[in-house]
């Protein structure tokens, strides 16, 4: 039975849903770094570039503008279940907020309910609320288990994280075949050493 309402679901802090893009001020400035660099924004290759640029930034950080209460509301639901529930191998898509290059890899999530599940379409569309804006791994991976932590209150959540990033492997040091993995564990899978080796054993396979 889903939830209609949303008096269990308590809102963390800093995530509003209000934030607003302006269009018309990315679009000058990207013909600002098109002219800073050296180019013509008038030719013809660059005239609609900065548009487009303002409408994939608009796209990819989409992240700052998503309700989290919107996002769930409606796809929790009571069960009486408590083994462990894995969505692996979620492709995600992020800028790092040093370089505004991307980096981007898998997401594999899960919790222990306590009574409550979400649906399952749920879990990607939580990972990508948070890799749609300015991130650096660390903090996308903790604030992906946070949120569902405070959602549904399971006995625990594990988040694990792999990453490319292209501030690394196209500019700087330009090690192409580095990859980064982060972790975020919370309740049982840090406290119970055999909850958490479950959660890495069954990522791996």
């Amino acid at each position: 039975m889903a939830y209609e309402d949303d008096d269990d679901f308590v809102l963390p802090p800093n995530l509003t849903g209000e934030n607003a893009f302006d269009l018309p001020a990315i679009t000058n400035s990207v013909r600002e770094i098109l002219r800073a660099i050296g180019e013509d924004p008038e030719r013809e290759g660059l005239v609609r570039t900065p548009e487009r640029v303002a409408r994939a930034y608009q796209e990819i950080l989409g992240g700052y503008n998503t309700d989290p209460v919107q996002l769930v509301n409606g796809a929790l639901f009571t069960v009486d279940y408590d083994e462990m529930v894995i969505v692996k191998d979620i492709e995600y898509y992020s800028l790092c907020e040093h370089h505004m290059l991307p980096f981007f890899g898998k997401a594999h999530v899960a919790y222990v309910p306590k009574g409550k599940v979400l649906g399952l379409s749920k879990i990607p569309r939580i990972v990508d609320m948070f890799a749609h804006r300015l991130q650096v791994q660390e903090r996308m991976t903790q604030q992906i288990a946070e949120f569902i932590q405070e959602v549904i209150d399971p006995w625990g959540v594990g988040v694990v994280i792999d990453g490319q990033h292209l501030c690394m492997m196209m500019r700087g040091i330009k090690k192409e075949q580095a990859k980064m993995t982060t972790s975020a564990m919370l309740g049982g899978f840090r406290k119970r050493l055999e909850t958490r080796m479950e959660f890495l054993n069954r990522i791996s396979n």
